[in-house]
């Protein structure tokens, strides 16, 4: 039997229309998988780590491989936090999340964590045994946060932890595999556990209706806006006065700025002002350890 040409034309145009409703589908669930892993911290601790590397004498294969480790890592966090915070995600009504909103499916996200988490540990251990040690206790210590102590009055501990070992990330991957110098051990540690209380302000509320009481919960939003300053305030501090030799112009000039700039921050702690405060600071920041740090 001859088959009309409209047929043909309509088949034609359904499987087109297939493809690409599969295609949008597709697209989405990317745009999802990319939403979920918290791109914008992601980045800015894989570009520090850069930074640093570059600033610590690392050449250009280190530093790709060191970003490439932390990128690994930061993916599986961020991936394994929105997969964790799921539930209640939903009871509060977290419509900007892409779990929430049905963009991306959570196995997708389970098995995009998993996948990083393994990559990660490749790419940790080629930066040097001590190097990838400590690069992937930092990363359990973040997934800890996730699926555990987020809710206990240690929340604080892992970002400490983590952001405190990166610094030694970068230099235990340089010949002789030195220690970094213990004010910019501190001042790592001193910023990301002021980036943890700056971070959950604007979830407080949110977070005790469905059962999280880590310590800034337990605080308050106005007792953790401060901390969350002086914690940040006390990074700088260390960083200008850490060095040897005379403070800098700009080192004293910044520590003055970062003072001024969390005060005014705390005085909005429901909003996500101190937060960005903060990671202006870091930027801040640092300028002023790629010029200490310059070999």
């Amino acid at each position: 039997m001859p088959v009309r040409t409209t047929q043909i034309a309509e088949s034609a145009d359904g499987a087109g229309g297939g493809a690409a409703a599969r295609a949008a589908r597709v697209g989405r669930a990317l745009g999802g998988l990319g939403a979920s892993c918290h791109p914008l911290p992601a980045a800015a601790v894989t570009l520090f780590t850069a930074v640093l590397a570059v600033a610590a004498g690392h050449g250009p294969p280190g530093v790709v491989l060191l970003a490439g480790a932390v990128a690994a890592g930061q993916l599986s966090v961020g991936w394994c936090n929105d997969r964790a915070d799921l539930g209640r995600d939903v009871a509060t009504g977290r419509r900007d999340k892409p779990l929430v909103a049905g963009t991306v499916s959570a196995a997708a996200v389970a098995r995009a964590a998993g996948a990083a988490l393994l990559l990660c540990v490749p790419l940790s251990l080629a930066a040097g045994p001590l190097a990838g040690a400590a690069h992937l206790a930092g990363v359990a210590a973040a997934w800890g946060y996730n699926l555990r102590l987020k809710g206990t009055v240690l929340s604080w501990a892992p970002y400490a932890l983590a952001f405190g070992l990166l610094p030694a990330v970068v230099t235990l991957g340089l010949p002789g595999a030195p220690w970094p110098p213990p004010w910019l051990t501190a001042a790592a540690a001193l910023l990301g556990a002021g980036a943890h209380f700056a971070n959950v302000l604007p979830d407080i509320d949110g977070d005790l209706a469905t059962g999280v009481v880590g310590l800034p919960q337990r605080l308050g939003a106005r007792r953790s806006a401060v901390l969350a300053g002086l914690l940040v305030l006390g990074s700088t501090a260390a960083l200008v006065a850490g060095p040897p030799g005379p403070v800098t112009g700009y080192g004293g000039a910044l520590l003055g700025a970062t003072a001024a700039a969390l005060l005014l921050a705390s005085r909005r702690p429901a909003g996500r002002l101190p937060f960005r405060t903060v990671m202006a600071v870091a930027g801040a920041d640092v300028i002023l350890l790629v010029a200490e740090l310059r070999p």
